[in-house]
């Protein structure tokens, strides 16, 4: 069984208008299809190691509901202006669980080739035992690439 999920959509804009708003907290809340970021503290990301803090809510999920409203921050691992974004979540919970998510851009001839990655390859050993990977699913990044392709062209 793989450990990534990529999923991939062409949106019709740049690929500065898109990264624009993968680097902003709030672009980040306002795409997110899961439903679990309610709000996010913090400035747009321009490096490796920048970060914010992004305020949760499992209870949209369903599968942990005593974990009700928490707060994550959100490290940069992976920064390309305008090609590439990648983090990883610090969060309450031990040990750190080490998965990455992502976006690759391409320009291609009607826009942006849009590839979203959820990555939990390199997760702690106990969180793999645990055998709940993954945890958000493939239609739920389908789903945040629409989003996030509504969002770019009403210039959110």
């Amino acid at each position: 069984m793989s450990e990534r999920i990529e999923v991939s959509r062409t949106i019709p804009a740049d690929p500065a208008a898109i990264f624009a708003v993968l680097r902003d907290p709030q672009g980040h809340v306002a795409i997110d299809a899961s439903g679990m970021l309610m709000d996010a503290t913090g400035d747009p990301v321009s490096a490796v190691g920048d970060g914010f803090v992004v305020h949760m809510d499992r209870e949209a999920l369903g599968d942990i509901p005593e974990m009700g409203e928490y707060d994550v921050t959100v490290t940069i691992t992976t920064y390309e202006q305008d090609r590439e974004i990648a983090w990883s979540i610090l969060g309450r919970m031990r040990p750190q669980i080490g998965h990455v998510y992502g976006y690759r851009l391409e320009p291609v001839e009607k826009g942006t080739l849009v590839t979203q990655y959820y990555d939990w390859s390199e997760i702690h050993p106990e969180w793999r035992a645990r055998g709940i990977f993954p945890i958000i699913s493939e239609p739920s990044l389908k789903a945040t690439l629409g989003i996030l392709d509504r969002t770019v062209r009403r210039g959110l």
